[in-house]
């Protein structure tokens, strides 16, 4: 899967793509990422991208013409491949729409900085808008990351044990993973439930199942539940969500 990245800061990516999994993954060829610098394609010896808002205002808009021109050039290197826009204005990254996003061959990620883009990019280009959140970030460079980082994990022989992807948080809608545990099996006082420990696989996938159901309630707190089911209540490993 190939992954082009728009931005102002390209630099920000350099330690991400050498660690974990995305690492391994483009050391195989599975995922390919380019990273591109907008300012590559602004005009005059300054490179100038963004100007101050009509109307007034705080902060600096980043201009359309280095935009458009940076997107055209990157889409006409291959399958044009689907523009996303990360922006506090978007869909929400849930996992329905990380699936549907890593049935793409081609995702081209375009980070605003500043106080954004220039309404009118969005008005021609027609970029697909995602959010990671209700929040504000500095930039979309991290939300970028993020988009890649649960997208890869769909790529085939990206994972290791592809069973992960069936028992991880959000796998079905609304629901989230088990506890887990590893050694010792007691610390600090805090002991690993019975179950884990017999040896019946029927018993283990109901205790599983239980936990799961109990932990994807509306509402429900995982520390108190857990402790409700009378097993340790350290926060869960498995992802960030």
């Amino acid at each position: 899967m190939r992954f082009d990245v728009l931005t102002l800061f390209p630099e920000i990516f350099s330690g991400y793509m050498t660690q974990s999994l995305l690492a391994l993954a483009i050391e195989k060829g599975l995922v390919q990422i380019n990273l591109w610098n907008i300012r590559d394609w602004a005009q005059g010896r300054h490179k100038v991208v963004d100007d101050r808002p009509f109307g007034g205002g705080p902060g600096m808009v980043i201009m359309c013409e280095p935009v458009y021109a940076c997107v055209e050039a990157v889409q006409a290197q291959a399958e044009p491949g689907q523009l996303i826009m990360l922006t506090p204005a978007g869909q929400r990254l849930t996992q329905p729409v990380v699936e549907e996003l890593a049935s793409q061959k081609r995702l081209v990620l375009l980070c605003g900085r500043y106080e954004g883009f220039d309404e009118r990019i969005r008005q021609g280009l027609k970029p697909r808008e995602i959010s990671i959140g209700d929040f504000v970030c500095n930039g979309g460079e991290v939300p970028a990351m993020v988009v890649i980082d649960t997208v890869i994990r769909y790529v085939p022989g990206v994972l290791g044990d592809p069973d992960s992807l069936v028992e991880e948080s959000h796998s079905e809608a609304g629901r989230l993973e088990y506890p887990q545990y590893t050694r010792p099996r007691v610390f600090r006082g805090m002991e690993v439930p019975t179950v884990l420990l017999s040896g019946n696989h029927q018993a283990v996938a109901r205790w599983r199942q239980e936990q799961s159901r109990a932990r994807s309630e509306p509402g429900a707190n995982s520390g108190e539940q857990a402790e409700r089911e009378g097993v340790c209540h350290e926060e869960p490993s498995d992802e960030g969500g």
